[in-house]
């Protein structure tokens, strides 16, 4: 008996003349991942790819586990492959499928017949599988209406195919095939969220994060830094570039008021993220707003931050209220990064009551009391960039 991976594909079916596209990127991903666990091969069938172990030291436990946090897929099967004689796919039975069967109460046998030559039809297939599967969890009871797991038989070319029940994939579209964007990442909770659900909708992504040291710690960025890595996993590698805001903040304390404090510098965050976007190919910029969660973050605070950039904006989380955010946060692996005490940019020199209803001709004035432009050069002359590398 050997063990495969069968992959369902998600949306890509419907993308018509482009399918082959998108299937080649999948199938580029997997290969990637595949090379961190040993000797697989990857082939398609149909609607499905099939991944193969080479010999005895390809991990299968790890390429299962890595497949799942590949955008592109809706479904994974661990699948036995057999002989195709009724003797070889019984022992096969009994032995591969009460693992996938423990705490179910009720089955089906779904069976289908590739090689036409085979001595049973598909139906004679399922009653004989059926019983294998009763007589060695007799505790089950088949309900062929709304089981609880459905046990599969393949028949094809080459052997047969036994597997039981489907793992749910990362769903979505293959990373890179939407192009390129910036994620503006700080360290809370929302803005990798954001990052994960437009990689999810085919994003490759590229990211900045704006600090003001000495004001925020070594370790701020460091807990940055590591939210980068949880999300590579999702993402691949991908670049952080780390920006100083401090001259700024502390020029915006010398010159403008107070209540304009984070709405200048938040249009200081969109121009240098808009130049490094253009500088590095993306056509978006990415953030993790949502709407009225605080002072910044509402629809005329956000038309005053916008005309910074000539770039499309994504904001997935944008009508999401928090726990809904926070949900999405567990479920990746960012949230209790994201919750650990560490100061951020924005929370440095915070004003008291800053501006809700912002008017953009009054924090355009305060804006002209800086040099602007000079300043936004001074913070790109300064940044740098980390390379987080994609563990598989």
């Amino acid at each position: 008996m050997k063990e495969i991976l069968l992959c369902k594909y998600g949306e890509i079916v419907l993308k018509g003349s482009n399918r082959r596209y998108f299937e080649d990127t999948l199938c580029k991903t997997l290969r990637y991942r595949a090379k961190h666990f040993g000797n697989f091969e990857i082939t398609r069938s149909q609607s499905t790819l099939i991944i193969e172990p080479k010999d005895e030291y390809a991990d299968i436990d790890g390429m299962f586990e890595s497949t799942q946090k590949v955008f592109g897929l809706v479904g994974i099967s661990r699948c036995a492959v057999c002989e195709k004689n009724m003797a070889s796919i019984e022992r096969t039975v009994k032995d591969y499928v009460p693992q996938f069967l423990a705490g179910k109460k009720t089955f089906k046998v779904v069976a289908k017949r590739s090689d036409k030559r085979f001595v049973l039809d598909s139906m004679q297939i399922a009653a004989e599988v059926g019983g294998y599967v009763l007589s060695t969890c007799p505790y089950l009871h088949v309900d062929v209406r709304d089981p609880e797991i459905v046990v599969q038989v393949e028949i094809r070319e080459f052997g047969a195919y036994i597997h039981a029940g489907q793992f749910k994939g990362a769903g979505g579209i293959p990373v890179g095939t939407s192009g390129k964007a910036l994620l503006l990442l700080s360290g809370g909770i929302d803005s990798p969220v954001a990052g994960y659900m437009m990689v999810k909708r085919g994003i490759q992504l590229e990211a900045v994060h704006f600090e003001s040291f000495p004001y925020t710690s070594e370790m701020a960025r460091e807990k940055v830094l590591t939210l980068a890595r949880e999300l590579a996993p999702y993402a691949g590698t991908f670049a952080v570039h780390i920006v100083s805001l401090t001259h700024i903040q502390e020029e915006l304390v010398k010159n403008c008021e107070e209540d304009y404090f984070t709405l200048i510098l938040r249009r200081y965050m969109m121009a240098i993220a808009d130049k490094i976007a253009k500088k590095k190919g993306c056509g978006a910029l990415i953030t993790g707003e949502s709407l009225g969660q605080v002072a910044s973050q509402t629809m005329q605070a956000l038309g005053v931050t916008n005309p910074m950039t000539t770039l499309p904006v994504f904001r997935p989380c944008i009508g999401m209220d928090k726990e809904e955010i926070v949900q999405i946060a567990r479920k990746i692996g960012t949230f209790e990064t994201s919750i650990q005490p560490y100061e951020d940019c924005c929370t440095v020199f915070t004003p008291k009551h800053p501006k809700t209803k912002p008017e953009l001709a009054k924090v355009e004035e305060q804006q002209r009391r800086l040099d602007f432009d000079a300043l936004v050069e001074e913070a790109l002359a300064g940044a740098y960039v980390e390379y987080i590398r994609a563990e598989v």
